[in-house]
């Protein structure tokens, strides 16, 4: 299992998280990223995933780095 954690008051609003990983990332009414959990429920700060995914790629990309993960298979 891995932890993602979004620091959702650094978000920008670029979309970057969205474009690269949809299935676990959207943009909310306020123009910032929100989190998909695997059952479809919205999280705003944190979640369990069993597989990071693209999750990874939408971290890595993130222009202001509000996207962390703990990997506790690594």
């Amino acid at each position: 299992m891995a932890k993602i954690i979004l620091e959702q008051e650094k978000c920008i609003g670029c979309g970057t998280c969205q474009a690269l990983c949809p299935k676990y990332w959207k943009m909310a009414e306020d123009g910032k990223a929100v989190m998909i959990s695997e059952e479809g429920k919205e999280e705003k700060v944190e979640m369990e995933v069993k597989d990071i995914s693209c999750n990874k790629d939408a971290a890595d990309s993130c222009p202001v780095q509000c996207i962390r993960i703990n990997d506790r298979n690594s």
